[in-house]
């Protein structure tokens, strides 16, 4: 039987070489790329054409979300593997919309990891045990509106707007997500600007509280 082919994109090198590691103890997987951004992932999807792609939520040029778009859209076979340490169903939403058959928190066991591989190469949706019901029935009610002309406020944001969404709602300023997303802070500030105006807000606590209401804040431990 041939390899199972994957591709590990994380701008972290620590986290590939764990991750590789990981996955390379698994009998019939084989790591076959490493990429560093969503742009390089969707460069080797491409170029070597593996079975899972698995992206990490927030990298530099294209995020996991744009990246696991472009990926759906040009090789529908490839599945995807979104790892996030976000424990939001606004975050599920996206990535399952986006093409992507699986959703792993970063606090995941091993073996979620794994489950997560199979269960996406056989076709199946893999969430999390702590997202599963919730997250799908807020993926449910979103195809629903969507079916329906009554898509969501954020929706009418474009990919780059929701990254500058999701940054901003946790306090980062412009100069920080600026170096984040290999952005000018200048583009960062317009991004920021567009995305207030679309979204009706007008301070950093009307925006805090737009987050937290929505599910776009990652939930603290308690």
């Amino acid at each position: 039987m041939n390899a199972t082919k994957i591709v590990l994109a994380d701008d972290h090198q620590v986290v590939r070489l764990g991750l590789r590691t990981l996955l390379e103890s698994e009998p019939g997987f084989q790591v076959v790329g490493e990429a560093v951004d969503g742009l390089e992932a969707v460069q080797m999807a491409e170029r070597l054409s593996p079975d899972v792609v698995i992206l990490d939520l927030m990298m530099p040029r294209l995020n996991g979300i744009q990246a696991a778009q472009q990926i759906h859209a040009r090789f529908p076979h490839i599945r995807i593997v979104i790892l996030s340490m976000f424990d939001s169903e606004a975050y599920v939403v996206e990535a399952l919309s986006a093409g992507a058959s699986a959703y792993v928190l970063k606090g995941s066991t091993t073996e979620d990891l794994v489950a997560a591989v199979r269960e996406a190469l056989a076709g199946k949706r893999y969430l999390s045990p702590s997202l599963s019901e919730r997250a799908i029935e807020a993926y449910i009610h979103y195809v629903q509106s969507a079916k329906a002309g009554e898509l969501d406020v954020v929706e009418t944001l474009t990919p780059r707007e929701r990254e500058v969404l999701h940054l901003a709602a946790q306090g980062t300023t412009n100069g920080e997500i600026a170096k984040m997303l290999t952005l000018s802070s200048r583009t960062v500030e317009t991004h920021r600007a567009h995305m207030m105006r679309k979204l009706g807000l007008h301070s950093q606590v009307d925006l805090a509280r737009f987050a937290l209401e929505r599910g776009i804040l990652p939930k603290k431990s308690s």
